[in-house]
């Protein structure tokens, strides 16, 4: 794989997260990453898959309705971002390497069963299993290319900075609908940070 050059720098960028008429944000659109559109049928279809992963109804902030499609923003976004970060720096995780993280959590567990439930339990729905692993495998790739564990403070901000690059580069646009996307802390606000709010 070719390393393609990584954004410069990582300050905020307006202009990679406004959104406005003119930035592919049609009706319909929920993301645009690249000039490529995640419809708002994409959202929907996510929140669907976590709603039957929380079981229905829950107390929890996250699982109500509001909470729910931001987190299948958050989840569709992050997702095409940290791959962007690791394709940026040369880096990939492969189906293999996916399958054997997974089938070693199935061990864990004590099945595909009782992974299924560890995994709604954290939110993530059965049909998101493998993406949420290529995720977390692509954290840990971009903080080891650098020396460094995912898990420190070091670490961690090494693989945020790393994902407000691929954040620009990407030209992110959210509907403000639901809410503004924080590059600094790859994050989905509820309500756009006030400097973005322009």
């Amino acid at each position: 794989m070719h390393r393609r050059t990584a954004a410069a720098g990582v300050l905020l960028a307006v202009s990679a997260l406004a959104a406005c008429g003119s930035d592919g944000l049609t009706a319909g659109t929920a993301v645009v990453l690249d000039g490529r559109r995640i419809p708002v049928g994409a959202v929907e279809a996510r929140v669907t898959q976590l709603r039957a992963a929380s079981g229905g109804a829950s107390t929890d902030v996250r699982q109500q309705p509001d909470g729910l499609v931001r987190r299948a923003v958050a989840d569709l976004v992050l997702d095409a971002v940290v791959a962007r970060a690791v394709a940026d720096r040369g880096l990939a995780v492969g189906g293999a390497e996916v399958a054997a993280v997974r089938a070693a959590e199935e061990g864990r567990y004590g099945g595909a069963g009782p992974l299924a439930r560890v995994l709604a339990a954290r939110g993530v729905p059965e049909a998101g299993a493998d993406a949420y692993y290529r995720r977390q495998l692509g954290i840990r790739g971009l903080a080891a290319a650098a020396g460094q564990d995912a898990g420190t403070p070091a670490g961690d901000a090494t693989v945020r900075r790393a994902l407000a690059d691929a954040a620009t580069t990407l030209h992110l646009r959210v509907n403000p609908r639901y809410g503004g996307w924080d590059a600094e802390r790859a994050v989905l606000l509820p309500d756009a940070p006030p400097w973005l709010a322009r």
